[in-house]
């Protein structure tokens, strides 16, 4: 099965002794090519120096919600002029967490209100992660209406990405319902390690009703380690391990999952164009 690990943060420094090892454990299982997103300057300036020399690998820089309150007009700035490049595909990873809230809340919403304006500027995806503490809403709830301020399910993100998805959302985490919304507006929706924690049973039934052109797995490396990977660190070698979860909530058996890898390979290729149309 051929795959794709849509978020895997090989900038991180728990890969800084062995990258290139870890790359090639993930192309020997299969993994065709590892989106390695930004979550604040220094990540995202480490992202585009991954992908300058390896091309198997494509680069997104944004900043994190946990980041919102602490980056500087020069950082930001930076980003900005970072996401024009080439090699960048996607503005992110960013979005709303009112779990952990590292970030005061309204620091989360300009900084995320700033992202969705470089993804509009740029016609690159936005790549958002979005929690609530258990049992709650609120962040996704948030995260829909900022979506629909900012002209994500209509004219701007139409005219910005003539058909692509214009945000994916990372790491799917909410009710079924959430997920309905967000698939209406046209975003991609990613599944990692997050689906097997207790708690996350609904992305059960958002796997099963994600639209094949617009479906995408990740890692989030190195974190998130589904069942069977390491928990010290998570890599990209192990979206197998979540491909075959998703691929059983689809109805897919085994004959099938050559087809299904070849869908999330076109899907991946829509979503994050390394030649943009102008």
């Amino acid at each position: 099965m051929r795959l794709i690990d849509s978020h895997g943060h090989l900038n991180a420094d728990r890969f800084e002794d062995d990258v290139d090892e870890v790359i090639g454990r993930a192309r020997d299982a299969g993994v065709e090519r590892i989106l390695v997103p930004g979550w604040n300057h220094r990540s995202s300036a480490r992202a585009l120096g991954l992908v300058a020399t390896r091309p198997s690998l494509d680069a997104a820089v944004g900043l994190h919600p946990h980041d919102a309150a602490t980056a500087t007009p020069a950082e930001w700035a930076d980003i900005e002029a970072w996401a024009r490049d080439e090699r960048v595909v996607a503005i992110g990873e960013t979005g709303l967490d009112s779990d952990r809230m590292f970030s005061p809340w309204e620091a989360q919403l300009d900084n995320l209100r700033a992202n969705l304006a470089l993804a509009l500027a740029t016609g690159k995806p936005a790549i958002l992660h979005c929690r609530s503490k258990a049992g709650e809403r609120d962040a996704q709830d948030a995260l829909v209406r900022e979506l629909r301020a900012a002209g994500f399910d209509g004219g701007p993100a139409g005219r910005a990405f003539r058909g692509r998805p214009p945000a994916v959302i990372h790491s799917f985490s909410g009710p079924a319902d959430y997920a309905d919304e967000v698939i209406a507006m046209g975003c991609a929706v990613a599944f990692g390690g997050l689906v097997f924690r207790r708690g996350e049973e609904a992305s059960a039934d958002a796997a099963a009703r994600v639209p094949a052109e617009r479906l995408l797995l990740e890692t989030d490396a190195p974190f998130l380690s589904p069942p069977g990977a390491p928990r010290s660190r998570n890599a990209p070698e192990f979206v197998a391990i979540t491909a075959r979860w998703v691929a059983e909530r689809r109805g897919v058996g085994e004959a099938g999952l050559g087809a299904f890898g070849d869908a999330l390979v076109a899907a991946y290729d829509v979503t994050f164009p390394r030649a943009l149309p102008r």
